[in-house]
């Protein structure tokens, strides 16, 4: 995992040696919150020393969705709420299992327990949970998974994207394999991509170019749906011809339907 890198004034960012998996550390004077801490043991370990180096404590967590990679935990992290949308919240609970099995056999138990428990929230982020200096807007739709939820943080002018706006994975609808879900989430960020200084993906590099991003991935969509086939370079990444062969199948299947 790389260093903690700050990207905006207390927006720090970890990059996981896995999919290149962000965590992402809002860091106020004394309190610290956490979105997505991923996800290797020592990975998770070295965000919580980071912590308490910085001589900060965890008052809240969030879960963009609920995949395993993004609800994990750490025993150093404390007992502070992990909050998430009320859908996010309801698939990890009824999804523990499985989520669990993703992790691997040899992941250890303690953090396997800790796995996304985390509370279902409408509305806004309890400022208590939130460090001083830090306001936060969520922004839930359905593409990539259902209550996908993005962090807009207006102070910062940063976007936390969860699993889009990536510059190394293509979208990915995934859960369910919906075009249309993920293409009205692109229009639902689009607005804050657009006030964006700095955009953070769940897997890929941090970046100043949001609006270019999210660009791309509707010109990604329209390629595939109309005219089942694109050149966006990455799917040449790793993982990515795979996914691209999928998104071909589904465009076909739905009749080009977007």
């Amino acid at each position: 995992m790389s260093a903690l890198d700050e990207v905006a004034p207390g927006v720090h960012v970890a990059t996981s040696r896995v999919m290149m998996t962000t965590s992402t550390v809002l860091a106020g004077d004394r309190e610290t919150f956490l979105v997505d801490p991923a996800w290797l043991p020592d990975e998770l370990e070295a965000i919580a020393t980071a912590v308490a180096e910085g001589e900060r404590w965890v008052t809240g967590g969030f879960a963009t969705h609920a995949h395993h990679d993004h609800l994990l935990w750490h025993p150093a992290f404390g007992d502070a709420p992990r909050w998430a949308s009320a859908e996010t919240a309801a698939r990890a609970a009824a999804q523990r299992t499985t989520l669990a099995a993703r992790l691997g056999t040899g992941f250890p138990r303690e953090l396997v327990d800790l796995l996304g428990r985390v509370r279902g929230i409408t509305g806004s982020i309890p400022t208590d949970s939130l460090p001083h200096g830090f306001d936060v807007e969520l922004i839930v739709h359905d593409g990539h998974a259902p209550g996908h939820t993005a962090l807009w943080l207006p102070r910062q002018h940063v976007l936390i994207a969860g699993d889009m706006l990536s510059d190394v994975e293509l979208p990915l609808p995934f859960e369910p394999d919906d075009l249309g879900s993920y293409a009205e989430a692109l229009d639902r960020l689009a607005p804050y991509a657009a006030a964006a200084t700095v955009v953070i993906p769940g897997h890929g590099h941090v970046g100043h170019d949001a609006t270019r991003r999210l660009d791309a991935d509707r010109r990604y969509l329209d390629d595939v749906t109309r005219g089942g086939r694109s050149d966006d370079p990455r799917i040449t990444n790793p993982g990515m011809a795979k996914e691209h062969a999928h998104m071909l199948r589904l465009a076909s299947e739905r009749g080009g339907e977007h």
